[in-house]
């Protein structure tokens, strides 16, 4: 399952990139988000704002799979 998150572009177009495919977040200032692809890109949120969208996906994927595991829907 891929681990997709919102992010928004300079020119104000949302995209959705592979939280697991990033390699480096770095503010100069505004967040340059390097992947394991080596695309770059320049987003508007802050590098804080990436990570908590990285993390919280993370937390809802690994919620769904606990529940699914212990015999709920999983959905």
């Amino acid at each position: 399952m891929m681990n997709l998150i919102s992010v928004t572009r300079l020119n104000g177009d949302e995209i959705r990139i592979n939280a697991d495919l990033i390699e480096t977040l770095e503010a100069t200032p505004d967040t340059l988000v390097t992947l394991t692809t080596g695309k770059r890109m320049m987003v508007s949120e802050s590098v804080d704002e990436v990570v908590a969208r990285a993390i919280a996906y993370r937390s809802r994927i690994d919620n769904a799979r606990t529940e699914f595991s212990e015999g709920g829907s999983g959905v």
